[in-house]
């Protein structure tokens, strides 16, 4: 099974800018659409973005126009470029394909302070 591994996450102040990346242990191409998600303590894993294999993006309505995701299936990779960065976006942010039943990896935590 495809691992994923994330990093890029740390500790910014409000309007900052982070650029979140994953590496699969094997091919993403697979899998038509790769996601960001986010899990904040208390909450519930959501979605903020996903990506098809041919470019087409969604987003979360809390992080459109902010976040851009993007995926680079000849090295496995998907990216989370994250601008204007908000308290409310601190969380732990993960990759998955959405609905596939790849484990989760370890996330990498984002902190953004006011």
């Amino acid at each position: 099974q495809v691992q994923l591994v994330e990093s890029g996450g740390g500790s910014v102040q409000a309007g900052g800018s982070l650029r979140l990346s994953c590496s699969a242990s094997g091919s993403i191409a697979g899998f038509n659409v790769m996601g960001w998600f986010r899990q904040a303590p208390g909450n519930l894993r959501e979605l903020v973005a996903a990506v098809t294999n041919d470019g087409g993006a969604h987003y979360a309505e809390v992080v459109k126009g902010r976040f851009t995701i993007s995926r680079d299936n000849t090295k496995n990779m998907i990216y989370l470029q994250m601008n204007s960065l908000k308290p409310e976006d601190t969380s732990v942010y993960y990759c998955n394909a959405p609905g596939m039943g790849l484990s989760w990896g370890q996330g990498t935590q984002v902190t953004v302070s006011s």
